[in-house]
């Protein structure tokens, strides 16, 4: 299975979170790192996207430079489980897959693929990375690329 793990684009204040909306630099450096996947080997067939509104900009973004569909899910906000999205992907492996979401969940949930564990690393805004997983579990990805804006 090929999984894009994408953290939105740079967004603006608001005084609910989820509201937030992304920046024109937000917007451009989407389009960028978009780009750059569509030019790669590893095109997703579908997207999912945090229901929060800068990662459905995103995620919007991103359909439209690579002609996919994009799903909302619930599970996969700023401070949801790994584990949960773990449990969506064992049942339902749609391959190959882009996630759109936020930070701590994208560093914990690429953390868990590759290492096992929930530590979490960093991502920049707009950063993706294409994990390869013969078998979706925790520590069974390899980290194949990045996307920096």
């Amino acid at each position: 299975m090929h999984l894009i793990v994408m953290r939105h684009g740079e967004a603006g204040w608001h005084s609910r979170d989820q509201e937030r909306e992304l920046t024109e630099a937000g917007r451009t450096s989407v389009a960028a790192v978009a780009a750059q996947i569509a030019a790669s080997p590893w095109r997703p067939a579908r997207i999912w996207a945090s229901p929060y509104v800068r990662a459905r900009q995103t995620a919007a973004i991103v359909a439209e430079v690579l002609n996919c569909p994009i799903e909302e899910k619930s599970f996969i906000t700023p401070d949801d489980d790994p584990g949960r999205c773990l449990d969506e992907l064992l049942e339902n492996p749609p391959s190959p897959l882009m996630l759109v979401s936020h930070m701590p969940l994208v560093g914990s949930l690429s953390t868990l693929f590759v290492d096992g564990h929930r530590q979490g690393i960093p991502f920049m805004t707009s950063q993706a990375v294409l994990l390869d997983m013969p078998v979706v579990g925790p520590g069974c990805a390899d980290l194949k690329a990045q996307f920096l804006p």
